[in-house]
């Protein structure tokens, strides 16, 4: 067979066409390479330029935004604890249990610090126990003189009690607590924390048969007022020296101290 590149015999068409056809060809094929080399050439110079514009716009960009609304003093919301007219008489790391009747069993409560609270105006003291971190209450109650702290079977270093109206979970509700401190000194603070319930106990006694603590100041919004006190005390000391007995507030001093 002939080279279709070889000279041609214009005389002959055949051939003529057939020289025309693969000059044609070649020459399409060289023009086609050309421009994908080219092409593949652009692409990879493009992608390199972007590459680079956004690593640079990621080392340059520092967003920022300013607040929609922006919060003076005013409108900051102050959250209250319930405890901010209160002394802390006794605080101590411990950990919470209350019995389940439904299982028959106990459940933790929480892990946290157990404390005496005094109120600064009444003198009422009252049980508050919050678990660490999350601070929500697993223990508030206040503390009556029918309590009664009994050791937990197993261990010298818990206390069980009873309360009718607990109020760790918003309404009061009766529960049996257990009270467990896991410190190397655990059976010498259950003891502390056991003295300072009972004291807590005669305080709350006294205030509730009318008598207040010597800690405790008169509230200017009681209606017979501190000279009405001072009158009846002044009375009681009278009748008793005619009595020959000693005067109730002697009475109550002593049981305080």
């Amino acid at each position: 067979m002939s080279n279709p590149l070889d000279p041609v015999n214009p005389l002959d068409p055949v051939k003529t066409v057939r020289a025309i056809f693969w000059s044609y060809a070649r020459l399409s094929s060289h023009a086609t390479s050309g421009y994908l080399i080219d092409a593949q050439s652009r692409a990879k110079l493009a992608f390199k330029a972007s590459a680079n514009v956004i690593v640079q716009q990621e080392e340059e960009h520092d967003p920022h935004y300013e607040p929609v609304i922006r919060l003076t003093d005013k409108d900051q919301v102050e959250v209250k604890t319930h405890e901010e007219d209160e002394d802390v008489k006794f605080k101590m790391r411990a950990k919470l249990f209350r019995f389940d009747p439904d299982s028959s069993e106990w459940k933790e409560r929480g892990t946290g610090d157990v404390r005496l609270l005094a109120h600064k105006t009444t003198g009422k003291i009252r049980l508050v126990m919050r678990r660490d971190k999350t601070l929500k209450v697993c223990a508030n109650h206040a503390i009556t003189p029918e309590m009664t702290l009994q050791p937990n079977i197993g261990s010298d270093r818990s206390w069980v009690w009873k309360t009718l109206a607990d109020m760790a979970e918003g309404a009061p509700s009766a529960e049996t607590l257990a009270i467990r401190f896991a410190n190397s000194d655990s059976k010498s603070y259950a003891n502390q924390f056991k003295e300072a319930f009972e004291d807590a106990q005669k305080v709350n006694k006294e205030i509730s048969s009318g008598n207040k603590p010597e800690t405790v100041e008169t509230s200017s919004t009681d209606p017979a007022g501190p000279s009405a006190a001072t009158a009846k005390e002044a009375t009681d000391k009278q009748n008793a020296a005619a009595e020959g007995s000693a005067p109730e507030s002697e009475a109550v001093k002593t049981t305080t101290e």
